[in-house]
């Protein structure tokens, strides 16, 4: 157990009906998130954050994959996936994202769901109670907009001026009743390329 952690917290919700229609399957959409202690909290400017980052980041990334593998049921139940963090008032938001934009963190999620794309996420710095938006996006495809979904919710005592809060989102498939196409569709429609769609 890391000392700086304070608690854990869950988010899950099942959605049967939407637009008045019913959802078949119903979607699930659910969020994990550690709050805990800066650990670079009243250090001053630190240059290295390498060594917090290496002792910190595979040990949350490999506690919150798990704890999401468990609700969703397995990793292949999850088809949209999504990571965030929240600095607290005192903290540098390059603290909350030193422990999410690595591999050391991220890589126990991506192959634990057997993913191919990068994790959508933010990162953002406010009081407790601050609101946790997780965008998700398929864990395969990045175009396919059906999968386009944020896990959005909130800790009332978190993140304290001096905690960080680092949360993981999941979905298991995509919007009830999307219709709006996908990223390849509208290319193909305005004559640009995939790998260059602004046609620069």
């Amino acid at each position: 157990m890391l000392p700086e952690l304070r608690k854990v917290v869950t988010f899950d919700e099942d959605i049967h009906r939407e637009g008045g229609r019913a959802a078949e399957p119903a979607l699930r959409i659910i969020g994990v998130a550690a709050v805990l202690a800066n650990p670079w909290a009243g250090l001053g400017y630190v240059e290295d954050l390498s060594p917090e980052i290496k002792r910190l980041a595979p040990a949350l990334g490999e506690m919150l994959t798990d704890r999401l593998i468990a609700l969703a049921g397995s990793g292949k139940a999850i088809e949209a996936y999504g990571k965030a963090c929240v600095a607290g008032v005192n903290c540098e938001l390059e603290h909350a994202s030193a422990l999410i934009h690595t591999l050391q963190f991220g890589n126990f999620y991506r192959e634990a769901v057997g993913a191919k794309s990068y994790l959508g996420f933010t990162n953002t710095r406010g009081p407790a109670n601050t609101q946790i938006a997780v965008p998700l996006m398929d864990k395969h495809d990045t175009g396919r907009r059906s999968h386009y979904l944020t896990v959005q919710f909130s800790i009332y005592d978190a993140p304290a001026e001096n905690e960080l809060v680092v949360a993981l989102g999941a979905a298991t498939g995509g919007r009830p009743h999307h219709r709006i196409g996908d990223r390849y569709s509208d290319l193909a429609t305005i004559g640009r390329a995939v790998d260059n769609p602004a046609g620069i």
